[in-house]
């Protein structure tokens, strides 16, 4: 039986009150709104100088998901002589705006990071800033930081050099209209229709990031695959919930932030700077991950191997597709989250052992991450000659901040996910639904969905286990306790 009061189940409150459970403050002290109104009564006129070049003559573009606006970078591609190409990341110039120690930084010190919750985005810095002043929107004369590198037909990287610069996105594009593009999968974007010039900038910065994919993957970097569900929100219901597919547009963007983030470490092991790194360390439960294998018929060696993950990885997916997000999901989890570190120079790094990279770290997302905030005034002191304006003691204690929040906005994702993956099943108890096996042990047994892509508990579920297919029937959907639950049919 429906309960037509669920579907009004209040997800804003919820995801407020949630946010506090896990020690974020989401909202602004009154001191951060005094440093916002100064800033936008005093605009800043940009203007090229020794120090920053004027790169608006560029076709710089942007592609992230359909509603982001604090958009943090921009791309652009250039073929050299030698058959090599140039690529730019400009990333959006935070610091001039946000003075170390200023209001807004120490909140921002304190959150570390937005937080998604589905329904409500809680901004790590002002949204008249992260969305505005600071975001990358196709408005003349943004500041930026930009890095600079080669690529070879291989994907090896070199000639690296980063820069202050003036630039304006000429295309804010989308994930999903470019990705089909890309693929020969639907028609281009309007305003890519519209610019052969864009077109031919988009196919080679595809074909450069497909190169620097290959060559991590050719390292062991590992090729997983995790579902995000968004919910698509009509007169402030839930509708529909919708899976967030990889697609070439978002390995083109995350293959060059990669490559940009590995050249900043480089640059800042280079100067001499301490900094922060972004490690995934080998894992401590591979012997887990080598039984896990040996299940599915794999064989894994004794010692850590990523490249040898990587292989298994794939051998699964084209086995089994339909369970293969939850295999990465088990990897994942094994793996053991990243972490933020402090990086002394000359010290040997962990590195990041599912990237298959030894240095990196975050510089391309200051809107909404703390860490790249501090990197980019790392960057802004080695490009001027000037002193760290950050102590080491100082560093690792951003550093453990920066993971303990990552962790809490984990969790505070993950509880919405289940609230509103509850409330979009309100309305459906009773219905039968085709669903796959994910988890059997000792705390129940879990199915997932296929359509809608949500995941509940299997009621008297014994006899069955993982990667079983069966028709199940919703009986329960609880908003208030993220509860969602099936029996056989």
């Amino acid at each position: 039986m429906n309960n037509p009061n669920l579907t009004h189940f209040d997800l804003q409150a919820a995801a407020k009150q949630i946010m506090l459970e896990n020690g974020f403050e989401p909202d602004f002290p009154p001191e951060v709104s005094q440093q916002l109104a100064q800033i936008k009564s005093k605009p800043q006129q940009p203007s090229a100088s020794a120090d920053i070049r004027d790169l608006r003559h560029l076709l710089w573009s942007s592609i992230d998901n359909d509603t982001s606006r604090d958009l943090d970078q921009i791309e652009y591609a250039e073929k050299q002589p030698d058959g090599t190409t140039k690529i730019m990341v400009g990333i959006a110039d935070v610091d001039s705006f946000v003075p170390k120690s200023s209001p807004i930084d120490m909140h921002a010190a304190k959150e570390t990071c937005t937080v998604y919750t589905g329904v409500r985005n809680f901004p790590m810095l002002p949204e008249d800033l992260s969305t505005g002043t600071t975001s990358l929107l196709e408005v003349d004369g943004k500041l930026s930081m930009v890095t600079e590198f080669v690529v070879d037909g291989n994907g090896d990287v070199s000639k690296h050099q980063i820069y202050r610069a003036i630039v304006v996105n000429k295309a804010q594009l989308a994930y999903n209209g470019v990705g089909a593009w890309l693929e020969g999968r639907g028609p281009a974007p309007a305003k890519v229709a519209a610019s052969a010039e864009l077109q031919a900038q988009l196919k080679l910065q595809d074909q450069v990031a497909q190169a620097l994919k290959n060559e991590r993957y050719r390292h062991g970097a590992l090729n997983v695959e995790t579902a995000e569900i968004h919910p698509i929100i009509l007169n402030d219901q839930i509708i529909d919930l919708q899976k967030q597919e990889k697609n070439r547009a978002t390995e083109l963007i995350e293959d060059f932030m990669i490559a940009s983030n590995g050249v900043v470490a480089r640059t800042l092991e280079e100067a001499g700077l301490s900094s922060i790194r972004r490690v995934v360390k080998t894992p401590e439960r591979w012997d887990r991950i080598v039984a896990l294998a040996a299940q599915q018929g794999g064989k894994l060696p004794a010692v850590a191997d990523s490249k040898a993950l990587n292989d298994f990885l794939q051998m699964r997916k084209t086995a089994d597709p339909d369970h293969f997000a939850d295999l990465s999901l088990a990897v994942i989890k094994l793996m053991g989250p990243g972490e933020y570190v402090l990086e002394r120079p000359g010290q040997p790094s962990p590195g990041h052992f599912g990237l298959a990279v030894q240095d990196y770290t975050h510089s391309t997302a200051p809107n909404r991450r703390f860490a790249d905030v501090v990197t980019q005034r790392l960057i802004k002191a080695v490009l001027s000659r000037q002193k760290s304006p950050y102590a080491n003691d100082e560093l690792a204690a951003i550093a453990t901040n920066c993971t303990v929040k990552e962790d809490a906005a984990r969790k505070v994702e993950r509880s919405m996910s289940k609230r509103i993956a509850a409330v979009s099943m309100s309305s459906r108890i009773g219905q039968m639904f085709d669903a796959i096996v994910t988890g059997a042990g000792p705390k129940g047994t879990f199915v997932r969905v296929l359509k809608p892509h949500v995941e509940g508990m299997l009621m008297h579920g014994q006899g069955v286990d993982v990667g079983d297919k069966l028709r199940v029937k919703l009986t329960c959907a609880d908003p208030h306790r993220g509860f969602i639950d099936f029996v056989r049919e």
